[in-house]
Parts: structure tokens; sequence; C-alpha cells
């Protein structure tokens, strides 16, 4: 079989770390489709793992559903992928999981300990760890061979306190991809595939810079008037259904004397939209500087209303997009909680055209990170009046059942695998 080089942005053809290249097959039609990767355990010898951390990667990029326990060796993927596509995937596992940070090269052993992946460089002795936000590293941890009952158990507890500590902490405390800057170190040569986590946290830190030089973004430059006095009169002629939508519960206005922070949040977003020619010509830093300057990046209220103002018709593709602005502003259960909020007003009340689409963009905060899988199944196991009336929440759960049944099943499918 012909041989690539581990790292394919290095052309020598002298490079003696080299591979197979991947190849596959597709079977079957319609529903029952699949890939299978005919040379995986090839590929994964090469790269010093074990195939189930691939397979299951390529499902976790794929958003399809991936048998990491095959027992037949046919390590199978449903759908229909092929192999130039999965090569392109292949790469960002290297990226992430084999190459050292420091010298580039893939002879890294993995080490887990207490719930941490750190990989051991036998090239030039850096030891560095791994995301632990990536969806691979919450397997890996999992499919640990000295865990078990007793560990998923402590892993649970430890999302309990993590969980109660959050509430404790409120709407103050910062979001969790601050605190992974560096701790992965500078991907250099190795371009991370698009849409990756090491791409979105670089375009968090990049948009985080730009706020915070409010030199280099003078008033001047805004479409329009955002003095305090021009937003809250602009609110006050919002019309009545956004007013209304932008409410959120019971004591949310935080001035007696005029529109809520929120509100006028809604209302700069708006206009700047309409003064920009659509919504996606408002930054993310815009946006983020304006929700600073009224005091509100912190809050869960602030994603609620983001929800409903930074979206057009095209929200599921928009997603990934907004995802660096969002990943920053939600930083707790109760953010998560008020995004889909959010969203069930912006879907339910403003655009019931997009009911339909509910699954789509469920995947994309699922994809993204934006909304965990715990966070989601409570959300689809029960309607809620607090954000829609009655029956528009029952009306979108219904139609987000495709999506709930398919996180049901993908975790499913690894509880048995872990079971095994």
């Amino acid at each position: 079989m012909a041989t690539v080089n581990i790292r394919r942005d290095v052309t020598d053809p002298f490079y003696r770390y080299k591979m197979e290249r991947l190849q596959s097959k597709i079977e079957g039609k319609g529903n029952g489709i699949k890939t299978v990767i005919v040379n995986l355990n090839s590929v994964a010898q090469s790269l010093s793992r074990p195939p189930a951390y691939l397979i299951k990667y390529f499902g976790f990029e794929l958003g399809a559903q991936a048998n990491a326990k095959p027992t037949d060796e046919r390590w199978i993927i449903n759908g229909a992928h092929d192999a130039a596509k999965l090569q392109d995937y292949l790469d960002g596992f290297i990226s992430k999981f084999v190459l050292c940070k420091k010298c580039k090269n893939p002879e890294t052993d993995v080490i887990l300990k207490d719930e941490k992946i750190t990989l051991d460089c036998k090239a030039c002795g850096q030891r560095t760890d791994v995301d632990p936000r990536l969806k691979l590293s919450t397997f890996i941890v999992r499919n640990n061979p000295k865990g078990g009952k007793k560990d998923k158990k402590d892993k649970k507890a430890r999302r309990e306190a993590k969980k109660e500590k959050s509430q404790a902490n409120g709407d103050k405390d910062a979001s969790p991809g601050d605190s992974h800057e560096s701790e992965n170190g500078d991907d250099g040569d190795m371009a991370p595939e698009a849409g990756s986590d090491d791409e979105l946290t670089r375009r968090i830190n990049s948009e985080a810079k730009g706020i915070e030089a409010d030199a280099d973004i003078e008033d001047d430059d805004w479409a329009v008037d955002v003095s305090e006095e021009a937003v809250k009169a602009r609110a006050k002629d919002l019309p009545d259904d956004l007013k209304r939508s932008l409410v959120l519960e019971d004591g949310d206005d935080d001035g007696a004397d005029g529109p809520s922070s929120y509100e006028q949040l809604g209302s700069w977003v708006v206009d700047t939209a309409n003064e920009k020619g659509g919504v996606t010509n408002v930054s993310d830093i815009e946006i983020y500087k304006k929700a600073k300057e009224f005091g509100i990046e912190n809050k869960h209220k602030t994603v609620a209303v983001l929800a409903q103002s930074i979206f057009d018709d095209k929200i599921a593709k928009q997603i990934e997009d907004r995802a660096p602005l969002l990943k920053k502003m939600i930083s707790s259960e109760r953010h998560e909680k008020a995004f889909l909020g959010g969203t069930e007003r912006f879907v339910g009340q403003d655009r019931p055209a997009l009911i339909s689409q509910v699954p789509a963009i469920l995947l994309g905060y699922y994809q993204n990170d934006l909304v965990s899988e715990e966070t989601l199944k409570a959300w689809g196991a029960k309607a809620s009046k607090k954000y829609v009336d009655m029956a528009t929440s029952k009306k979108i759960r219904k139609a987000a059942q495709p999506f709930i049944e398919w996180l049901e099943n993908a975790s499913e499918d690894e509880s048995e695998e872990e079971s095994e």
C-alpha cells in the first residue's frame, strides 16, 4: 500500500515517520450505508495508538456512530465517507493526540493519570497535556484499563462538585476555555483542521486581545450611535414583541427608570445589523465589547438574548462562526440552559418556520461544545413554559426528538463498550 508522512505538512521524501494511506470502502445502501476502514489497524500501529481511538475520533468529528470494539476487526462508521476526507480528519487526530507540542515528532506515549491525558515524548523528553475538553479525551479517560465502576463514580462525584461550585459562584465564573490558552502549546507548522478546538481557541484569544485593546476600536467606527442615551431611546422604540422576547424572567429589569441592559444589548444588535445589512456583519468583537460595556458579559441572561439576536434564518450554518464568542460567554450549566431557552424563543416565537431545523441547530451546539450532552438530554426530556408557552415548548421538543434519540443511542453504545 502507498505510504504518506505522518505529518503530511512535511514534504521531505526521506522523513522517517511513515504510515499507510487510509483505505476505505463503502458498503450497503440507503439507511444501512456504512464505511469500512480496511487498514485502520496498520495506521493505528504506525501512530502507536489503539485503533479504537481513531475510529471514535472519526465518529465524533463526523457526527456518526462508530464501532470501537468490533469482534471481526471490521472498523465501521455509519454513513458514506471517502478515504480522502477521513485522511484530512486523521491529520487533526495526529495534531491533537500524537505529535509532541514542542518538537512535533510523533514519538509520544499516552500517560493517563487522575483523568488527565499526557503525551510523553521519547524524542525530546517533553511532557504536554491533551485538551480535556475534546470529546475523544473523555472517551480515552472512560476507557482507561485501570478505571472501572469505581473510577466512573469518582468522575461523577467530581462533576457534581464542579457543578455545585459553578452554581455557588453564580454568573461571575469565567469561561472554562480561558484556562487552556497555552496548555497545549503552539501547533507550529501543523495547521489545525477547520472547526477544530485548537482553531476555535485561537480565534477566541485573538478576539479577546482585540476587545481589550480599546484604543483600536473607536466609537467613530461603529455604524450607529452607541451612547447610553441613544441605546435606551432605541430600546423604547423596539417592537413590543421583541421587547417581550427579551424579558427573560421576572425581575430582569436592572433599571427601573428605563430599559434593562439586556434590552439595550438586544436593541443595539438589531440596530447595528440593520445598519450593516445583516446580523452576520456584526462581529463577535463588537458584540462582546458592547456586552462588556453594559457589564453583563458574564451573565447567563446575556446568552439568552444573544441566542435570539445574533442569528438569522441560516442559524444552523452560522453556529460554527459564532462558536468562539459563545464559548467565551457560556461558562456554566445555567448559561447553557439560558442559551437553549433563548433558542426556544428564537425558533418558537420569532421564526417558527425554523422549528423543523431544531435537530440541526442542536447538533451544531453539541458539536461546537456550546451545550453539554447532559444539559441537552435534560432539556429534551421535559417541556417548560419558562421561555415560551407550553404548546410551543412541546412542539420544539417534538421536533428535537431525532437529535435527542441519536444522542441517547450514542451514549448507550459507549456504555455497552465500557461494560464489555
